[in-house]
């Protein structure tokens, strides 16, 4: 069965015809199957992990544009799969966009910003949409909620993946195969760090020694969703520094991982500025981190895992908002902090992750703490748990359960 999702939308609008549209998304988030729902009988669909199909077209580029003047229609998409793989294309992509105007549309995805960017790759600036596909969220799962924290736009439409319960969400994560693959997704998420090991990294070149790499990625999963501490990681792998960097560098480039920056806009001189770096799944986390893939690792790790779920979460929401949204945290030299501020065109909310049925007034005391030095920017918050129903706990902090969020 294939579910729908959100970006079908965003995809589907015609203000984008004539354009080139690139859908960049980390593997296993369904990129390929996004394809299938949006693809229409006349649309050419160009599979670039077909080997025969990816030496015909790196050998020879200008093939796209004979192909698509040997067909008569006055518009045609074109549907284009891990575009990285061939990123010679880019050029020739822009030739057609260029010189048949609005006759062609195409649709593009990659899971490496890397590749795309290197040496003198063309991006088509000017000609491009750029979007990102996260993992499952819960604008996209029946049932779940439209959002308290980040509302779904009005008429956008609403997928039907099947709800699943909190425990399996922070230990199995939310690529779509949590939902296809039943109990069987557990053996795909324990292969999914030597496959990405083996394929991706040997692919971007990014590591000539794959035991350094291998340990890294571990130790970056363990402290997923902590400031980074690139000095300590260094210490406990005996990776250098500088090659720390480096891999940090990598998992940002193949949309493995993303950072959540510090909240400064004042009293800089108080606020610590190590960014916190996250892994894009909770379950990738997990299998990378090399923790049993079982509800039993709630039992210590829970409440990182709930913000590390709510960290994801949040960053699908503004991915498919678009700009001017941004996720930042707030911590202080003196100890005050808030899991994450949420900065938005209108305002700033910030937000507490509590693993908890039962919140408490001293849950809110870190967000009351942030109203009072951002008064002018922040004027409420939330505190999202286990709770069975909202409950005001300060004047401007409202407790939410996470089927709300």
């Amino acid at each position: 069965m294939q579910y729908h999702r959100y970006l079908e939308v965003a995809l589907s609008r015609r203000a984008s015809r004539g354009k080139a549209r690139l859908v960049l998304g980390a593997r296993q988030t369904g990129k390929s199957t996004l394809f299938r729902l949006i693809r229409k009988p006349a649309d050419l669909l160009i599979d670039l992990q077909e080997r025969a199909e990816r030496l015909r077209l790196a050998t020879d580029p200008a093939a796209l544009g004979r192909a698509l003047a040997a067909d008569g229609r006055k518009h045609r998409h074109v549907l284009i799969d891990e575009v990285q793989r061939v990123p010679e294309l880019l050029d020739e992509i822009q030739l057609l966009l260029d010189r048949h105007p609005g006759r062609y549309t195409f649709t593009l995805t990659g899971s490496s910003a890397r590749r795309l960017r290197r040496g003198a790759v063309n991006l088509l600036p000017g000609r491009i949409h750029r979007f990102h596909l996260s993992p499952v969220c819960s604008w996209e799962v029946a049932g779940g909620a439209a959002g308290v924290v980040l509302r779904r736009p009005r008429g956008e439409f609403a997928a039907e993946f099947p709800a699943r319960s909190l425990e399996d969400r922070l230990v199995l994560g939310s690529l779509p195969g949590a939902w296809t693959e039943g109990r069987g997704f557990a053996a795909t998420l324990a292969s999914y760090a030597a496959v990405y090991v083996e394929e991706e990294v040997l692919r971007e070149m990014a590591a000539r020694n794959l035991g350094q790499y291998g340990r890294f990625l571990q130790l970056a999963a363990v402290e997923s969703g902590k400031a980074i501490n690139l000095t300590r990681l260094s210490q406990e792998s005996g990776i250098a520094l500088s090659t720390i960097r480096g891999f940090y560098s990598v998992l940002e480039d193949t949309l493995l991982a993303f950072t959540v920056e510090p909240f400064g806009r004042s009293d800089r001189s108080r606020v610590l500025k190590t960014p916190k770096a996250f892994f894009f799944d909770v379950g990738v986390r997990n299998a990378l981190a090399g923790l049993p893939l079982e509800h039993g690792i709630l039992s210590t790790q829970a409440g990182q895992l709930f913000e590390h779920w709510i960290a994801c979460e949040l960053a699908a929401r503004i991915g498919y908002l678009g700009r001017g949204f941004r996720l930042g945290f707030w911590r202080t030299v003196d100890g005050a902090e808030v899991d994450f501020v949420l900065e938005t065109p209108r305002e700033c909310i910030a937000i507490e992750a509590k693993y908890t049925r039962n919140p408490r007034p001293a849950d809110a005391a870190g967000i009351e703490h942030f109203i009072d030095r951002h008064g002018a920017l922040c004027r409420r918050g939330f505190v999202v748990c286990r709770a069975a129903r909202r409950e005001q706990l300060t004047e401007h902090v409202t407790a939410i359960p996470w089927t709300e969020l």
